[in-house]
């Protein structure tokens, strides 16, 4: 990682060709580096990278990335642990309210019944450590089934809310979208994995 005068004191921005590469070739190093690791310390260290590195450091290499690709698939697993790690209560709340209207999406999500805030946040560190560890396919389809539940209950929160607080039941409403969206992109890149077609 380059230190922030360093980084300063390149003239211009990436081209975006050469962004994508990295993003492609970072992202490939993580996977391949934590699956060829038995070591528990590095599984701990790539789960805990928004952590160690910061979100906007990893934004910078993969937020850009397309969806239905490596560097897309890590940078929505990512930021999924991070809101679950920052607001657990939440998180909590939605999966409780959407469990009930998706409860194919809970088995294959793997949470404890019912779910506390703690667990949850174990269920998402279990997940992306799911991908260095396991099949990483099964990882992005948890993710994707995760998802599913905190659309379903962010919609369930979003109706209960529209009468006292349209605005919030909007933005409810919006988050719940890009939560269903953000599922069917992370069951996509699983079936990419799947076929060796997720780069």
């Amino acid at each position: 990682m380059l230190d922030q005068n360093a980084a300063q004191e390149i003239p211009g921005d990436l081209a975006p060709a050469d962004r994508e590469e990295i993003a492609h070739t970072t992202a490939a190093v993580v996977v391949h580096r934590g699956r060829a690791s038995e070591d528990p310390a590095v599984i701990d260290r790539l789960v805990r990278l928004v952590e160690d590195e910061g979100l906007d450091v990893v934004a910078g290499l993969w937020a850009d990335a397309a969806s239905n690709t490596l560097p897309g698939a890590l940078w929505r697993l990512y930021v999924l642990r991070a809101w679950v790690r920052h607001d657990p209560q939440t998180v909590t709340l939605r999966y409780r309210l959407g469990v009930g209207a998706a409860p194919v999406s809970e088995v294959v999500a793997g949470a404890v019944t019912p779910p506390g805030p703690d667990d949850l946040c174990d269920l998402a560190d279990a997940v992306l450590s799911g991908v260095f560890t396991g099949d990483l396919d099964v990882a992005l389809e948890r993710a994707g089934a995760f998802c599913r539940i905190l659309a379903a209950g962010a919609a369930h929160d979003a109706d209960a809310r529209e009468a006292s607080d349209d605005l919030a039941a909007s933005r409810m409403t919006h988050g719940a979208s890009a939560l269903l969206r953000t599922a069917e992109e992370l069951e996509h890149a699983g079936a990419l994995w799947r076929a060796g077609m997720l780069e």
